[in-house]
């Protein structure tokens, strides 16, 4: 690693969990008559394209769709959606609620609806759980949803609002940013482990700018940005050190992802890709695109045009051989978790309404590539 310091700001801190809410995953009942289910549903086997955002029926959502995110093996994927028919305690159609699809067995069910979402969510790695970050009175906080339950509870954070939630592969660790003050004057990296109701001081900076902090897998490293520095930082929870800016003294940076198994920080600088290995400390350039995620094991690279910040088309490379896989050729976009481990499924979303054949519903959409 480009050198580790301690930077005197990591301490474990004791803290009360916010009260936990339940929240009951009540099935209503689906409309009588429903919109004609696409075809070419690859469901978890074989190469395709998927339409996610359907209710358990296979009833086209009534409103838009977006910000998903996928296990590591590809069977769940939460996503946001404005619908009012996708069951469960639905929207009213003005605010986004959380709804986690299982593609095994067609499923889709409601997570909390008890705020609404202003971000995508995440889920963990092995699908017990996701996280989102709502609006509650006059701030924001992270809810965590166990999937199949639908019990919510409120994430604990050092500040008036917590926001950008990043969760482990179990769910137990809960990386988030917490903001301070009215108006917001400095912001924290924090870790919460809502098991062992503690939090853990990442970092503190004296400004709002995004941290945008992602976790590994196992919760043992933190990669977040100093967004006013535009630097790029890893935090070994280990020993409580944190490493020099990954992108070195001359580069201004941004953070996209941390692979989950830690090996590997993906950042933006100027119009091109960085992955960052942490082990041999080197760095592979992909020039000339704009890094979207990484898939779990650092090795696949969803990526868009450079230059690009809306929809547009994404590509899939494997960053061992240099090959690329088109995986919308449509305008698309996509989160951060949304490759599955080994490059096999990519969720994104849409407004394009031939990606599957029988999408009626002029809405946009989640979908999940499978490449093979």
């Amino acid at each position: 690693m480009r050198g580790t310091k301690n930077r005197g700001t990591t301490r474990r801190v004791r803290a009360a969990l916010s009260a936990a809410v339940a929240v009951c995953a009540v099935t209503a009942a689906l409309p009588a008559v429903a919109s004609a289910r696409p075809t070419a549903v690859a469901g978890t086997s074989g190469a395709g394209v998927e339409l996610i955002s359907l209710a358990t029926d296979g009833t086209q959502a009534d409103g838009d769709s977006d910000g998903a995110s996928i296990t590591a093996d590809g069977r769940r994927v939460a996503f946001l959606s404005l619908a009012t028919n996708l069951g469960g305690s639905s929207s009213s159609g003005t605010h986004k609620q959380v709804y986690v699809r299982d593609r095994r067995t067609s499923q889709t069910a409601p997570m909390s609806s008890i705020t609404s979402a202003i971000r995508p969510p995440v889920i963990s790695g092995d699908g017990q759980y996701a996280a989102h970050w709502g609006q509650l009175l006059r701030d924001t906080k992270v809810f965590l949803s166990q999937v199949g339950t639908g019990r919510t509870i409120g994430i604990n954070c050092s500040g008036l609002s917590c926001g950008q939630p990043s969760l482990s592969a179990d769910g137990r660790y809960i990386a988030n940013v917490a903001t301070h003050g009215r108006p917001a004057t400095r912001q924290t990296v924090e870790v919460a482990d809502w098991q062992a109701n503690t939090t853990e001081l990442v970092a503190e900076f004296f400004h709002t700018s995004p941290a945008r902090p992602s976790i590994s897998a196992d919760g043992e490293y933190v990669a977040y940005q100093d967004g006013a520095a535009q630097d790029v930082w890893l935090w070994n929870r280990t020993d409580g050190t944190t490493s020099d800016p990954i992108e070195g003294p001359a580069t201004a940076a941004t953070l996209v992802q941390l692979s989950q198994d830690g090996r590997k920080v993906v950042y933006l600088a100027g119009s091109d890709t960085h992955v960052y290995d942490v082990a041999s400390d080197t760095d592979q350039l992909v020039p000339d695109v704009r890094g979207v995620a990484i898939d779990p094991t650092g090795t696949y690279l969803l990526y868009a045009p450079s230059g690009t910040s809306g929809p547009s088309p994404l590509t899939l490379r494997d960053l061992r051989t240099g090959t690329d896989e088109v995986v919308s050729a449509q305008p698309a976009t996509a989160e951060t978790g949304s490759v599955t481990a080994g490059g096999r499924d990519v969720v994104f979303q849409s407004t394009a309404d031939d990606i599957v054949p029988g999408d009626t519903n002029g809405r946009s959409d989640a979908f999940v590539r499978s490449l093979y």
